[in-house]
């Protein structure tokens, strides 16, 4: 009798435990881009196995596609009118834009409605946000909300460079995967390039012979002295009937592609082919390194006979509106000193080089016209004129996309300073190599497409932006998703969703969410939301370093360069007092010990100069002046791999004028300070310099020149001692490089001028 009460009591128990276990909540809505109204209703759809996928034929597509997502998710069973509850798209005639949508969760229905595919597509991908990162084939509670969204822009582009690095077919399409998640409506495939050409063209095997192959790769930075190289055959191409694959990939995606064919620079790979190409008719060989060649089209009859020839095959593989023909970075040294091209500039009466490429843009741009395309160019088709239907892509900060719109050509904007992916996402020392810059995830998401030279009527040319995403230093998939990811994902809500809308706060806060979803899919995102920053502060004398992280976990340092443990370091409650030189090192801790962020490593040099006034004219350029100009004295030195961290201060062409003041007569023993002369990035080190004192007694210490040695390494660094000087200021005049020779990158442009710490003891 006992033993069956005991079961008795065993099967209530486990009856009413069962019943007594809530039920799982919905999802939390995190969606990215922020959409443009969104209001959040009580209760929840339960999404089953038998859950009732409907709608009108012309999303038959869309419904296939969120279908086939449910299947991995939860198996559904065949659709039967019959299904308690129903997903159903509809026609909504009172959408008016194309990518428009409006999404309302139920507690027994889902209704999406939207004018076009294009915009139920959307409405499924934020859709897909509010379901859970990963699921068992359980019933999936989904959040009752309203959502009408709509993009800001039309135009919003994610841009890969293939040509320096190729990468798998699996590849391309993952990407694509990822980008139109985000709301991502167009790829810009960068296909042909100096080190490789990437695309079949039939009509000229030698391209995928010859031009798809390099001997060997640049190893480490292209700053480098001297260069290595691995010695590797390197190389690749995409067939056409992958093109064609990947085409349609993408369009069931509504990405539309967009194809590169460089024109008429960056053509080495091509003319390493077909010799004729270029103006002296001799070999050349793909090229090993990056950086700018002066192999260029020569303007024969030939090349464009064989550009146009390109052109016919690809349009024919790129069902899309636009074709782009690059036209950045073209030298004139080998049109200079041509005589065809001397001779051509006469006969077409075209003012000089600058005019030659303007004729040679506008030439292509006629034929490409007439196979039913638009071409987008680099800003540097502006040069000489521009073509009279060109697009321009604006990636030389935002005056190009100004001069373009006012003469009402469409833009895209693609500045360096806020939409360049291979650049720098962190200062942290132990950053993977890239191409320099510094480029934070903020700056990304505080980027505003629309340039304040524009009026609102000029505004309405610029179409969108694009982030950019060039290979040179990215060998494989895991690196390209390191550098564009979070990036692409806080551009992708500075395209679509409204100004009102975006606090970046919290966007953070939907990042965290987000990021398990990318987790789940296997994406190698950067994750710096947890990093530390250190701010150095003078206030009234008194000189302290603030640390901050994004979270509210435990920041805990320590001040003699060891690492700090969860144990044995100081607990941060307010800034560090700086009363003598450290090495402030850092990391934030979860309330378990876990470390949960890269160690922060800071070296405080104190000397004389800091918290003194300083001066500059010109002011830094504003894309290189994170630090403002108290960066030059605040005891920090910037980082010895890469000028665009906020302790290195960029002057774009222009002397240099640095006034110190140091309150009182101070003795002066030594003057230390260092350049970056990395010349692949138009960054050269003054050949001279000149330091004067004001209130200096004994020895005259004026001098006239000081030369900068060292001219051939990355940091050229100055160290001038004194004897028995005393000043209250010190004079720092900086010349200018002056104009980069012919045969280097930027060639014809004034230097830049990147200047680290100055330190006085």
């Amino acid at each position: 009798m006992k033993s069956y009460l005991f079961l008795g009591i065993l099967c209530f128990c486990f009856f009413n435990c069962k019943q007594e276990n809530p039920k799982k909540p919905p999802v939390t809505p995190n969606i990215i881009p922020i959409p443009l109204e969104q209001e959040v209703k009580e209760g929840s759809f339960i999404l089953t196995k038998d859950t009732f996928v409907t709608g009108e034929a012309q999303f038959n597509n869309v419904i296939r596609y969120l279908r086939s997502y449910l299947d991995d998710q939860l198996q559904l069973h065949s659709n039967t009118p019959t299904a308690k509850n129903k997903i159903t798209f509809v026609l909504d005639e009172n959408i008016t834009n194309e990518e428009g949508y409006a999404l309302e969760i139920n507690k027994n229905s889902i209704t999406i409605g939207a004018k076009t595919s294009r915009g139920a597509f959307y409405a499924v991908q934020s859709f897909l946000q509010l379901l859970p990162v990963k699921n068992n084939g359980e019933e999936i509670p989904i959040q009752c909300i309203r959502i009408k969204d709509k993009p800001r822009f039309q135009y919003r582009g994610m841009h890969l460079d293939v040509a320096r690095h190729y990468f798998s077919v699996a590849f391309i399409k993952k990407y694509i995967d990822i980008i139109a998640s985000l709301k991502y409506n167009t790829f810009h495939w960068h296909l042909t390039e100096d080190q490789g050409w990437r695309i079949e063209i039939k009509k000229y095997p030698k391209l995928q012979e010859i031009a798809a192959f390099r001997d060997e790769t640049l190893i480490g930075h292209y700053n480098d002295q001297p260069q290595q190289f691995d010695g590797k055959k390197y190389g690749g191409y995409y067939t056409q009937e992958e093109i064609k694959d990947i085409v349609a990939y993408a369009s069931e995606r509504f990405v539309t592609i967009i194809p590169e064919i460089e024109m008429p620079g960056h053509s080495q790979a091509a003319i390493a082919a077909y010799p004729e190409l270029g103006c002296t008719g001799k070999q050349v060989k793909v090229a090993t390194n990056w950086g700018i060649f002066d192999e260029v089209y020569c303007p024969t009859e030939t090349t464009f006979k064989f550009l146009e020839d390109v052109i016919d095959e690809v349009v024919d593989l790129f069902p899309g509106k636009y074709i782009h023909i690059g036209g950045d970075e073209a030298p004139k040294t080998k049109w200079k000193s041509s005589e065809f091209c001397q001779q051509f500039i006469k006969e077409k009466n075209l003012k000089d080089e600058a005019g030659l490429q303007s004729y040679f843009i506008t030439r292509m741009e006629k034929y490409i016209n007439s196979k039913g395309k638009q071409i987008i160019g680099w800003d540097e088709i502006l040069e000489g004129g521009l073509a009279p239907n060109a697009t321009v892509m604006s990636w030389r900060g935002t005056e190009g996309a100004v001069k373009a719109a006012k003469k009402k050509h469409n833009v895209i904007l693609t500045p360096t300073s806020h939409c360049y992916f291979d650049y720098y996402q962190s200062e942290n020392e132990n950053e993977p190599l890239a191409i320099g810059g510094f480029l934070p995830l903020e700056k990304v998401y505080n980027f505003n497409p629309i340039p304040k030279e524009l009026t609102k009527k000029e505004a309405k040319y610029v179409l969108g932006a694009q982030g950019n995403v060039w290979t040179e230093y990215m060998k494989t998939p895991e690196k390209v998703e390191y550098m564009a990811f979070p990036r692409a994902i806080a551009l992708s809500e500075v395209l679509w969703s409204s100004e009102n809308q975006k606090k970046y706060i919290n966007f953070v806060s939907r990042l965290l969410n987000f990021q398990q979803r990318f987790n789940q899919k296997d994406i190698n995102y950067a994750n710096h939301l947890n990093e530390i920053v250190g701010k150095f502060v003078n206030k009234d004398g008194k000189i302290t370093y603030s640390l901050t992280t994004k979270n509210n976990e435990a920041i805990m340092y320590t001040v003699d360069g060891s690492t700090p443990t969860y144990t044995t370091a100081i607990t941060y409650k307010k800034p560090v007092i700086i009363n003598t030189s450290i090495t402030l090192k850092a990391k934030v801790f979860s309330k378990t010990g876990e470390v949960i962020s890269p160690l922060s490593s800071t070296k405080i040099n104190l000397h004389k100069a800091i918290g003194k006034k300083i001066t500059l004219s010109p002011a830094p350029n504003a894309s290189y002046n994170a630090g403002g100009k108290d960066a030059l004295i605040n005891g920090i030195s910037g980082s010895n791999k890469r000028y665009g961290d906020k302790e290195w201060l960029g002057f774009s062409g222009k002397d240099v004028n640095i006034i110190i003041d140091l309150d009182s007569l101070t003795p002066i023993n030594s003057i230390q300070m260092r350049f970056h002369n990395g010349n692949g990035q138009w960054i050269y080190a003054p050949k001279k310099i000149k330091i004067d004192f004001v209130a200096y007694s004994s020895e005259k210490t004026n001098l006239d020149v000081i030369p900068i040695k060292n001219r051939d390494a990355l940091l050229c660094n100055v160290h001038v001692k004194f004897k028995d000087t005393k000043a209250t200021k010190v004079y720092i005049n900086i010349p200018n490089y002056g104009v980069i020779p012919e045969g280097k990158q930027g060639a014809g442009h004034k230097a830049w001028t990147f200047i680290d710490e100055i330190i006085i003891n």
